[in-house]
């Protein structure tokens, strides 16, 4: 198995063990590349070998390879879905998953998986991705999402949004968000951001001022689906007795996950403290 497969399926089915739940109603996998590894290596072969070419490596590049490896090891044959939307596909897969939940599932298996491969580094100097050369990492994050409390769950999520090829501002954008789950930005306790190296810091907290602010970059690196790493940051961040990532701070209740890229691609999700 390529990297992305062996993070993806232990990641997953880490999270099923620590969840109590054998058999989810569905799996929804996010993934913005897919799998890096046996694409290249399928390709390579087109270009060395001559006749037939072995299937495995192509059987084994399509985005959905990740979710059906996970579906084969626990013996699931229910839903079964992928998203690839680029930097917005976690985000894409937990909005499947809500939408699963509204239709009386009671338990959802959602994450994402991306790997790195030298490849990458060679578009990055390409396209002048200069914040990210050699910060490049891969990466998988999964949750069971379902509609009932029990003595595992960790977190509320309260609502996730995608904007793909925005025409919005930042501040409409965030503003939109919150007043739809009738919010205010005061109400918000801390924001968890991933912008790619596309948005400096000092942007971001201008947009949630005063409100504080945490790189989920800099637990992770960058992947395509760090917005996954961003949610498993706040679950852990909210389960905290005491508050290790803000100084002077008043226990967390509330976490807004901001996922921008170029601001084109912007991606919201909000988590809440079980006990809120």
């Amino acid at each position: 198995m390529s990297t992305i497969l062996r993070m993806g399926l232990a990641c997953a089915k880490d999270c099923v063990q620590q969840a109590g739940i054998e058999n989810p109603d569905a799996i929804i996998v996010g993934t913005g590349l897919g799998c890096l590894t046996d694409t290249e290596k399928f390709l390579k072969n087109t270009i060395i070998i001559s006749g037939l070419i072995p299937p495995t490596s192509f059987i084994q590049s399509t985005h959905n390879t990740i979710a059906g490896q996970i579906s084969l090891s626990l013996k699931n044959h229910y839903y079964n879905m992928t998203h690839t939307q680029n930097s917005l596909s976690f985000e894409h897969a937990l909005m499947d998953a809500m939408l699963c939940l509204n239709e009386e599932k009671s338990s959802v298996l959602v994450g994402a998986a991306d790997e790195n491969i030298c490849f990458m580094e060679e578009l990055a100097k390409e396209f002048n991705f200069s914040e990210i050369e050699n910060k490049l990492t891969s990466g998988a994050s999964f949750f069971m999402l379902s509609n009932t409390k029990n003595n595992t769950t960790k977190a509320e999520l309260i609502d996730s949004c995608a904007i793909g090829l925005n025409a919005l501002t930042n501040e409409e954008v965030v503003a939109d968000f919150l007043k739809n789950n009738h919010l205010l930005l005061s109400d918000i306790d801390l924001v968890l951001f991933s912008t790619y190296g596309t948005q400096k810091l000092e942007e971001v907290n201008k947009l949630v001022h005063p409100i504080p602010v945490l790189s989920i970059e800099k637990y992770s690196g960058y992947h395509f689906t760090t917005a996954a790493f961003g949610m498993h940051l706040a679950t852990e961040i909210l389960n905290q007795k005491e508050n290790l990532f803000v100084q002077n701070k008043a226990p967390i209740q509330r976490i807004l996950v901001y996922n921008n890229l170029g601001n084109k691609n912007i991606g919201l999700t909000l988590l809440q403290a079980i006990e809120t």
